[in-house]
């Protein structure tokens, strides 16, 4: 066993920690290019989502939600959000909804849910519709960019969503009947 001299021991403790920052250095540099490509990805997609706008609703498949009230019955052309990213995503960033076009958010099961405006560019009438089929509630009017939940008022299977106004020009009612295939006949 050979003695150590007293700079062997400084040099290699300099020499293991400029090794650790390299490494650090490098984990960093990755992480930060990983993050950077993620960051390009998600804006990518939010702009190709946001470049189809009102497009988006042309281009997926629509369903006839029919709304029977004592004034008679009306058709709305909607898309069904079923899965939690078209829940969240609902009608965010259109500019614009024709009158007889709208979405229907489905739940498995029956459950109180709220609402709100976030990056919603305009306005919305909500209608909570009970697993009967049933209007429980209307959110009327909902304002764009509001955070305020919009609660249900009780447990519902179906929310309709169609533009703002669209609900009192209709004459529709808490109790008027919603015909889609998710609710009983």
């Amino acid at each position: 066993m050979s003695p150590r001299s007293p700079q062997a021991t400084p040099d290699f403790r300099r020499l293991v920690q400029e090794a650790s920052l390299a490494r650090d250095w490098l984990f960093m540099r990755r992480r930060v290019t990983e993050f950077r490509i993620e960051r390009r990805t998600l804006l990518a997609g939010l702009a190709l989502a946001a470049g189809a706008g009102s497009s988006a609703l042309a281009a997926t498949k629509l369903e006839t939600v029919e709304v029977v009230t004592s004034r008679g019955r009306t058709r709305f052309q909607v898309e069904i959000a079923a899965t939690k990213a078209e829940q969240a995503r609902g009608l965010m960033f259109r500019k614009s909804l024709a009158p007889d076009r709208g979405m229907l958010f489905t739940y498995t099961r029956p459950q109180p849910v709220a609402y709100w405006m976030k990056n919603t560019l305009i306005p919305l009438d909500i209608l909570y519709i009970q697993a009967d089929g049933r209007v429980l509630s209307i959110a009327r009017n909902a304002r764009p960019h509001d955070l305020t939940p919009l609660a249900s008022g009780g447990p519902v299977l179906g929310v309709l969503e169609i533009a703002g106004g669209r609900a009192a020009q209709l004459g529709i009612l808490p109790g008027d009947r919603v015909l889609h295939r998710i609710f009983p006949k």
